[in-house]
C-alpha cells in the first residue's frame, strides 16, 4: 500500500529592500508544503497572506514574472546562491531553507525586482538588429543552409534574463565589460545573410574598452545559461572577428 510523504511546512527567507535607497533586511516565511511547488508559487501563497514566519504583518512581496515557462526571462533571481529562472525552480529539488535575494549586478528596484535596462543598452551599441527597408518588396529572403540555420537559432534563444551577467565577474559597476549577452547577440546577427552588410560596425563597437577582448574567460556565463547557448564560443568568435578587423583597419 503506497503511503503519502508528508514534508514539514517550507522555510523562506527573502531579502528584501522597499527601494534603492533603503535598508536591507531578510524576512523569513513560512508555507505549507504541496507536492510540485515552485519558487514563483511560493511567493504567490505569501502575497496571499504577507506574514513572517513570527507572525509579524508585511508588505507583498515585489517579483517579476511573465511566462512561467523560461521563455522570457523576467522572473531572474537568486536561489540559494545560484542565479537562475525561479519558475523553473521546484521546491523539491532545491536545499532548505530556501534563500532568495534579487541579482546583485543591477539596480534595484524593490524586493526582488531590477532594472535590467543596462542589457537593452549593450544590445544598442552592437546594433543587436538587421536593418532592413519595409517599404518596398525585397523579394525571397537569402537560403541558408540547415547547419548555419541550427547555429543562428541557439543564439537566438537569448531572453536577456541577466543569468550570464550576475555570473559573470568581469560585469560588475566598476568594469566597463559589456558582458557576454551582448557579444553573443552580435555574432548573431553577423552571422545573418543580411545582417553581415553591418558586420564590420558591430565588430568595431566590440573593439573599443569593454568590448570582447576584456572577457576572463571564467565561464561562468555558460553555467548558469538557462537555453544552454554557446556563450564563450560566441565571445572566441567575435574575437577572432576582431583580430580580422583589426587588421583590416591597419591596411586603411
Amino acid at each position: 500500500m503506497n503511503q503519502t510523504i508528508k514534508r514539514e511546512d517550507i522555510e523562506i527567507k527573502i531579502k528584501r529592500q522597499e527601494g534603492p535607497n533603503s535598508p536591507a533586511r531578510w524576512e523569513t516565511f513560512s508555507l505549507k508544503y504541496r507536492p510540485g511547488m515552485n519558487v514563483i508559487s511560493c511567493l504567490m501563497e505569501i502575497r496571499k497572506k504577507p506574514q513572517t514566519k513570527e507572525g509579524m504583518k508585511t508588505t507583498p512581496v515585489c517579483w517579476e514574472q511573465n511566462c512561467l515557462e523560461e521563455v522570457c526571462g523576467a522572473c531572474t533571481m537568486v536561489i540559494n546562491g545560484r542565479v537562475r529562472q525561479s519558475c523553473t525552480a521546484l521546491v523539491d529539488k532545491l536545499e532548505h531553507p530556501l534563500r532568495i535575494e534579487p541579482m546583485s549586478k543591477f539596480p534595484l528596484v524593490r524586493d526582488l525586482v531590477v532594472n535590467r535596462s543596462s542589457m537593452f543598452e549593450s544590445l544598442k551599441k552592437v546594433k543587436a538588429w538587421v536593418p532592413v527597408d519595409g517599404t518596398y518588396d525585397l523579394g525571397p529572403g537569402p537560403r541558408m543552409s540547415p547547419k548555419e540555420a541550427q547555429y543562428r537559432y541557439e543564439l537566438s534563444k537569448c531572453m536577456t534574463c541577466g543569468c550570464c551577467l550576475e555570473a559573470c565577474p568581469q560585469y560588475n559597476p566598476q568594469s566597463a565589460f559589456i558582458g557576454p549577452a551582448a557579444i553573443s547577440q552580435a555574432v548573431l546577427f553577423n552571422a545573418h545573410p543580411t545582417g553581415k552588410r553591418n558586420a564590420s560596425e558591430r565588430t568595431r563597437s566590440l573593439m573599443v574598452s569593454g568590448g570582447a577582448q576584456d572577457c576572463g574567460n571564467a565561464q561562468n556565463c555558460v553555467q548558469v545559461c538557462p537555453q544552454n547557448i554557446p556563450l564563450t564560443q560566441s565571445i572566441a568568435e567575435m574575437n577572432r572577428d576582431i583580430t580580422k578587423e583589426l587588421f583590416g583597419f591597419l591596411k586603411e
